[in-house]
Formats: C-alpha cells, sequence, structure tokens
C-alpha cells in the first residue's frame, strides 16, 4: 500500500534527530548529542524552536501532568527534570558508575503514567544498556539489563503491552505488563528484520506498530500479529523517531539523522511529515502522585 509523498518540517537538519512527540498542540523532539529540545515550527520555512539546551545528551522527553512547561527526560547518565527555564533537576544518575561510557536514549511515558527510559554505550557495547522505569513516586527501578541500543519503548492504548527494540539485533519483542505496578512479564519475539535496525515506535488505534528503520530510508507498521502491513520510503537513510500526531492524530512524524553518514543528502536530519489512515493518541504525561513531591526531588 502506498502512501502519500512525505513532507518536511522546518529547515534544521539534525545530527541525531530522536525523541519526537506530539503534546499541547505540537511536536517536540530532541537531537541527542548536542543536548538540545526543539520544538518543529508549524511553517516548514522556519527553523525549529529552542526549548531547552541540556550540558548533556537528551535522548527523549515526556511532558508532567499538571505542570506545563516541565519535562521529565532520559539524559546524561539518568532521569531528570526540566522546568520551563531550562533548568535540570536529576532524579537519578544510575549509569554514572558503569563500566564503559553510558548515556541515556529513547524513552517515553507509559498509558498509567511511569516514564520508561533506556540506557546504551557510547560505542554501542554489546549487552551495556538498560531499560528504566520512573513510578508515579518518582522511584526509579530497572527492569531489564544485557541490551545494546534499546529503542522505544512503544505501548498499547490500554498498557498492557510493551514493544521493546535493541536495534543492534535487528529485533523487536513484546512484553506484558502489570498494569498496576508495571512489572514486565517474559517476552516474546515480535519482529526482527533481516536489513537495517528498528528504531524509534509508535502504536496507533487499531493496534498497529509502527517503526524506522535505520539504515534503510523506511518507515514500518505491523498488525499486532506481527505482520507486515506497509512500507513507506523516505529521502533520508537513517529514520529514527517517530509518533503520530496533528490535530486528527493521522501525520505520522518522523525524526531522521546525519550523523555518521559520508555524504549527507538534502534530507538526512530533517523532520518528516506522513498522513496515515489510522490516528494515534498524543504523547502520554508522566504523572506524579504528588506533584510537589517530584518537584522537590534532589
Amino acid at each position: 500500500m502506498t502512501a502519500p509523498a512525505p513532507g518536511v518540517l522546518g529547515t534544521d537538519r539534525l545530527e541525531l534527530g530522536e525523541g519526537i512527540r506530539w503534546t499541547d498542540g505540537r511536536a517536540v523532539l530532541t537531537d541527542i548529542l548536542t543536548g538540545r529540545l526543539l520544538s518543529a515550527p508549524a511553517d516548514p520555512a522556519e527553523p525549529f524552536t529552542l526549548i531547552a539546551q541540556l550540558p548533556c545528551p537528551l535522548g527523549a522527553v515526556a511532558p508532567i501532568e499538571g505542570s506545563p512547561g516541565h519535562w521529565i527526560a532520559a539524559a546524561g547518565t539518568g532521569i531528570c527534570r526540566i522546568d520551563p527555564t531550562g533548568h535540570v533537576d536529576w532524579i537519578a544518575r544510575p549509569e554514572d558508575d558503569a563500566p564503559v561510557p553510558m548515556r541515556m536514549n529513547d524513552g517515553v511515558a507509559d498509558p498509567h503514567g511511569r516514564f520508561w527510559a533506556g540506557s546504551m554505550a557510547y560505542e554501542a557495547t554489546e549487552d551495556a544498556g538498560s531499560l528504566y522505569r520512573v513510578d508515579r513516586d518518582g522511584r526509579v527501578t530497572r527492569v531489564l539489563r544485557d541490551i545494546t541500543i534499546p529503542n522505544g519503548p512503544a505501548f498499547t492504548a490500554d498498557g498492557t503491552l510493551m514493544y521493546l527494540t535493541d536495534s543492534a539485533r535487528g529485533a523487536i519483542r513484546r512484553y506484558p505488563v502489570d498494569p498496576v505496578s508495571g512489572e514486565l512479564g517474559p517476552p516474546e519475539p515480535f519482529v526482527t528484520l533481516r536489513s537495517g535496525s528498528p528504531d524509534g515506535m509508535t502504536t496507533d488505534a487499531e493496534g498497529g506498530l509502527w517503526t524506522a528503520v535505520w539504515g534503510t530510508g523506511q518507515l514500518h507498521r505491523y498488525h499486532p500479529d506481527g505482520s507486515l502491513d506497509r512500507i513507506v520510503d523516505l529521502p533520508a537513510d537513517q529514520p529514527a523517531g517517530l509518533c503520530l500526531g496533528g490535530p486528527d492524530g493521522r501525520t505520522l512524524l518522523v525524526t531522521s539523522a546525519y550523523i555518521g553518514l559520508p555524504a549527507p543528502g538534502p534530507f538526512d536530519g530533517a523532520v518528516f511529515a506522513v498522513r496515515v489512515d489510522v490516528p494515534g493518541p498524543p504523547a502520554a504525561p508522566y504523572r506524579p502522585a504528588h506533584s510537589a513531591g517530584l518537584a522537590d526531588t534532589p
């Protein structure tokens, strides 16, 4: 099935664009290694707007419910919050003492208000990465180990299934999630790609899973049974993060990267918009059990 040609949002080209989310009527995204949180413009001829500049890599953010302009973020070696002035307060830095240099990568809030984020080695050391869960009370727990490059996760609408990629292995796994505790059940293989690496993911209203496929210039949509539904081609070799958004939830928004390319093309590092048939919801917020308590976290 063919899709309309993708549009390009804004004039910027990102070194390592990731973590795109539709929230509060706009697309926000990160340029990981530059530590920038950005907002995509409505006018494709305009540059992106800088929301915050961190002094460390910034993988992904989620809005904090009840605190406009505040974000919870996968950044540096852990989890922090960012206030409207761009000030950073650390919640936890679990990768500070890792045996190899580490950074946080992708992350997202689930439908029950928890925040999940993965870590990886700068050199993509095999099995050095982990997945962390931030509960609503602010407690940070390492829930998975021995991942090389975690991306996603993405959750079904009811929050009872989680998809997680290990991009280095070309694999997407699916985990049952206890909606009350957030505990993960045993994983099952979902998709393993023969070409390219699954990267960012999102689910839609029919339970379909979209993933960006790094190294191929493609987006894939899978049915809940793991069968491939469609492929969308992009004029960029390294699509990285994606989400569904726009006023009707039917715009697939995609980041890409020019990092590592010996001769980047004109659209490598661009952010794309593709119209699709099945909508998805805006980004879920992190919902702290006590907002004031989160604000006081050292």
